[in-house]
């Protein structure tokens, strides 16, 4: 790097990725969290899918300092939407409770977190509570080889209760002295890039898509890309809603005005001119040609192909309940997906079902439109529509 680019870097706030088991209190600690120290004491609910917001926290001499929160869904289905949470993450929060100790999801949580090679807090939560057993659940951390401050290795660990808030200063504390070690840098300067966190279509808005700037910065009249996905930059909005002219890394932001659904997981890039985005989509789609043809390898193993529709609420979700459904082939069964996408099922995805081999429609945290329903009724196509997971891999 020159001397010139150095002097552009300038300090950055961290993005965190809060990991563990589902029932830890991940959730809950975000929750308090975002109440707590949300500029103006709002924004966007948290929900079970990636999301992500904005909070200040005042530290010992009175200033304050930002920090950029993800959500990371606990179930064992969104594994690589958390793997994803952490490739994206300056630092992961691995919260683990104090009643049960170590359990296999946290494993999965923290070999996400060895894999990225990125700097981790232990969060022992629910020390409110009668069962709490501090001194066990470390115990049970070293079991599993992480070795924490005071008990023979250097990872950091704050006791909390999402519950009252106790300790919660204290971590929040914590992010901010391990940020300031790992010396994050942004050249705001730099047309930005990062990486889609969430997308989905509103029948009102139409394609929005919300992104984490890694590096760089956003403003409105630039184009961005992602994939074959872009947009010109005309509506961007803050973790609150509110419209914003420009961003800087690594602010979470949605942007609104896709020409088609970018990939959740997938970079995103900023361009100066439309010229400029329209050439790197039509780079995207000559690489995506070159290399298709070689995904239906193992059909012709399975003896029954069942065709599935699939809709789904978010981008994150739809990818997760499609590898969900491609683990309940078997040698002679396998599943097919032969359409999927964003939003209520409708009268198209029983069509698309109603084939020379009905297919089953498979919906999950979304409504089945009233002439869907009489369509589906009359030809006869099954459809299921599921908010949990585990309960759509149980029908299956």
């Amino acid at each position: 790097m020159t001397k010139t680019s150095e002097v552009k870097r300038v300090p950055r706030q961290p993005v965190i990725a809060v990991l563990g088991h589902v029932d830890h209190g991940k959730s809950s600690l975000l929750d308090f969290i975002r109440k707590s120290n949300v500029v103006d004491g709002e924004a966007g609910g948290i929900t079970q899918r990636i999301s992500a917001y904005e909070v200040e926290h005042k530290i010992a001499d009175g200033s304050t300092k930002p920090i950029t929160f993800l959500d990371t869904p606990g179930h064992a289905a969104f594994q690589s939407m958390r793997e994803r949470g952490v490739e994206i993450a300056d630092i992961a929060i691995l919260i683990v409770s104090a009643e049960d100790g170590v359990k296999p999801q946290t494993v999965e949580a923290l070999n996400s977190i060895r894999l990225s090679g990125i700097p981790f807090i232990v969060a022992i939560n629910k020390i409110d509570k009668p069962g709490a057993n501090i001194e066990k659940t470390k115990q049970s951390l070293s079991e599993n080889e992480v070795y924490i401050e005071g008990y023979g290795g250097d990872v950091p660990a704050v006791n909390l209760s999402a519950k009252t808030g106790e300790g919660v200063p204290e971590l929040l504390d914590m992010i901010i002295l391990v940020s300031e070690i790992a010396d994050l840098q942004t050249d705001p300067e730099k047309l930005g890039e990062g990486i889609v966190v969430e997308s989905n279509r509103d029948i009102k808005k139409g394609i929005s898509a919300t992104c984490i700037l890694r590096d760089g910065s956003i403003k409105k009249g630039q184009f961005i890309t992602s994939g074959t996905a872009q947009a010109p930059i005309r509506i961007m909005e803050n973790y609150l809603g509110k419209q914003i002219p420009e961003a800087i890394a690594p602010q979470p932001l949605k942007i609104i005005g896709w020409d088609e659904l970018p990939e959740v997981g997938q970079t995103f890039k900023i361009f100066a001119d439309r010229d400029s985005a329209r050439q790197a989509v039509e780079a995207e789609k000559l690489s995506k040609k070159n290399v298709s043809g070689h995904v239906e390898l193992d059909k012709k193993v399975c003896e029954v192909i069942i065709p599935v529709v699939v809709k789904a609420d978010t981008g994150s979700s739809l990818e997760a309940v499609i590898q969900e459904i491609a683990k309940q082939r078997t040698d002679k069964v396998c599943t097919e997906i032969i359409s999927s996408g964003i939003g209520n099922i409708s009268e198209n995805d029983i069509r698309l079902a109603n084939g020379s081999i009905k297919a089953i429609v498979i919906g999950f945290s979304v409504d089945t439109d009233a002439p869907a329903k009489s369509l589906a009724e009359r030809n006869e196509i099954d459809v299921k529509n599921f908010d949990i997971i585990y309960k759509m891999s149980e029908w299956l």
